[in-house]
């Protein structure tokens, strides 16, 4: 893809950090400007090449082609309002927040004419947070939701496509609604789950820490994400979320009265049931899969 000149990229957490030093290993910007909150860790930035050079939100984004809004999903439309004035005609602007609804029917409206929104989702991440853990391989086979509506520009969106794509993601389309509904299913609830068993712990026996196994750590991994961020992304998409919990509460109660009732051969046909469903969405997930490039180690790095 032919580089864009000049990428700011507001908020240098893990996944606006990644997609700076993923542009910078790869070549697909010929200069890439950072800003964020803590100086310390801008400096630290730039010192290990994650970033050419550090300004305020303003200076970043003049003269830039391509704008990378990082920061928490409830602070991008006041991050964008402050920018706006100076973007120029052509810029494309894009985000990495979890839900694309709310962004949708806000961020727009805020840019000037000749200036595109293009969303963008990287399911991809983890739970830690800072610059200091930025990866340029993050995305690496990772899926990338570009979203689009009627208005998108056909040209910004190719482009921001060829640019996920160039990061190593696995570009999927969808509408702002299609995605809220689709990742509430495989991103959103898993995290609320995850976030209650890890609340109930207070209540678990003080031992059962020294029987923690594998089976633990996999679960409450992502218990360990940021509660801000997640508070907001959870709150954004709470309509979203309503259905799928509601599910999963049904399925919970089904599963606690075949074990109340001592009902062995239930309890054999929820699990078996569970086991079909996770095989039904891998082989989706298989069949939606591009062919092999031929790196057998390319590695992925997804975050559900």
């Amino acid at each position: 893809m032919k580089p864009f000149r000049r990428m700011a990229v507001l908020g240098l957490g893990l996944l606006g950090g990644s997609v700076a030093r993923g542009a910078k290993v790869r070549g697909l910007a010929e200069s890439v400007i950072g800003c964020g909150r803590r100086e310390q860790a801008l400096q630290r930035a730039c010192n290990e090449g994650v970033i050419d050079a550090t300004a305020s939100p303003t200076e970043a984004v003049q003269g830039a082609d391509l704008v990378v809004v990082a920061t928490p999903v409830f602070a991008m439309e006041s991050e964008l309002r402050r920018v706006a004035a100076k973007l120029a005609p052509g810029t494309i602007v894009t985000d990495v927040g979890s839900v694309k609804g709310v962004l949708s029917e806000t961020l727009p409206a805020l840019l000037p004419a000749g200036v595109h929104y293009v969303g963008s989702h990287p399911m991809a991440g983890s739970h830690r947070r800072g610059v200091e853990y930025a990866n340029p391989d993050l995305f690496e086979g990772a899926p990338c939701v570009v979203t689009a509506t009627p208005e998108t520009d056909v040209d910004a969106k190719s482009r921001l496509v060829a640019f996920w794509s160039a990061l190593g993601a696995e570009v999927v389309e969808r509408s702002p609604a299609q995605h809220d509904a689709e990742v509430a299913w495989v991103s959103h609830v898993p995290h609320v789950l995850a976030f209650a068993f890890a609340r109930a712990l207070a209540s678990a026996p003080t031992e059962s820490r020294a029987l923690r196994g594998s089976g633990f750590r996999d679960f409450t991994r992502i218990a360990q994400s940021d509660a801000e961020l997640w508070s907001d992304i959870l709150g954004a998409n709470r309509k979203a979320i309503a259905g799928p919990l509601h599910e999963v509460s049904e399925r919970l109660g089904e599963l606690a009265r075949a074990l109340e009732s001592n009902d062995g051969d239930a309890v054999e046909r929820f699990i078996a049931a569970s086991r079909e469903s996770l095989a039904a969405l891998r082989s989706d997930r298989e069949s939606e899969s591009p062919a092999p490039s031929g790196d057998s180690n390319r590695r992925t790095k997804h975050q559900i």
